[in-house]
């Protein structure tokens, strides 16, 4: 793509959402002109044009079976999109009517499903001030996406014994604290976050992980309470033992081996 259409793009999305009723909060389909209506602005014909990119898009990854393959799709699939999300983002007006108004909670998705995490929570903190509207084939809102698969993607490597970035859990949980999620997906965010303080503390001397310590402790418990299946006993149990032996190994000592009396005879 070339610059000058990458910053055509950007404009031209930026005033599709900004002439767009209620910045294009819930995505209308799109209506047809009657006979005689004004010409469409070149606004209006950008966004057509971005709704029949996706629309391609999503019929081609139908067609894939593999999940590896789709998510390569997904990764040459999204530069395609920059441009527009620039614009909209830019605008910060909402995100349009008609096809053109899935596509940033879609490239939001997609985002995470290539592990682009910080970029797919640049478009979720978007999509939650704006209110945006999921695409029907979703089937659930945009925080609950947000939580739900970054957790499950966190979990999923943290069960291969390997680190999830903290950052990115703290930045979802940050975002979505005050939202009405259901309890079950909220653990899921907690038991992530908990583990991750416990795999950190593991790594600490005792000073510096008791306090690591404690907030696995506060969010595992959480996540137990949230969903009492959750599957994080085990952990509560590791991480409590674990401050123990770090609250003993900090406890003073009488290096004489006798008792300190302070009111004992001399």
């Amino acid at each position: 793509m070339s610059l000058a259409r990458r910053h055509k793009e950007r404009i031209l999305a930026a005033q599709s959402a900004a002439s767009a009723p209620d910045g294009g909060a819930a995505a209308a389909p799109a209506a047809t002109l009657p006979a005689g209506a004004a010409k469409p602005s070149q606004a209006d014909i950008a966004a057509r044009q971005i709704g029949l990119r996706l629309t391609h898009d999503l019929r081609r990854l139908k067609e894939i079976r593999s999940i590896d393959m789709k998510i390569a799709a997904k990764r040459e699939m999204i530069p395609e999109y920059r441009e527009w999300i620039r614009g909209l983002l830019q605008a910060d007006a909402g995100v349009g009517t008609g096809l053109a108004a899935e596509v940033l909670p879609t490239m939001m998705v997609w985002c995470i499903d290539i592990g682009e995490y910080h970029a797919g929570l640049d478009l979720a903190e978007f999509a939650l001030r704006h209110h945006v509207a999921m695409p029907a084939r979703y089937q659930r809102d945009a925080a609950t996406i947000i939580v739900e698969e970054i957790a499950d993607a966190a979990l999923k490597v943290q069960g291969l014994g390997e680190s999830f970035s903290p950052d990115i859990l703290v930045r979802v949980d940050d975002l979505t604290a005050h939202l009405d999620l259901h309890d079950q997906v909220r653990a899921k965010l907690m038991k992530a976050i908990g583990i991750e303080h416990l795999r950190d503390s593991e790594e600490m001397e005792a000073t510096a992980a008791l306090p690591r310590l404690q907030a696995a402790l506060t969010s595992l418990n959480e996540a137990q309470r949230l969903n009492a299946r959750v599957g994080v006993k085990d952990k509560i149990k590791r991480a409590a033992k674990l401050q123990a032996a770090a609250l003993a190994a900090l406890a003073p000592t009488d290096e004489s081996g006798g008792a300190s009396d302070q009111g004992a005879d001399a």
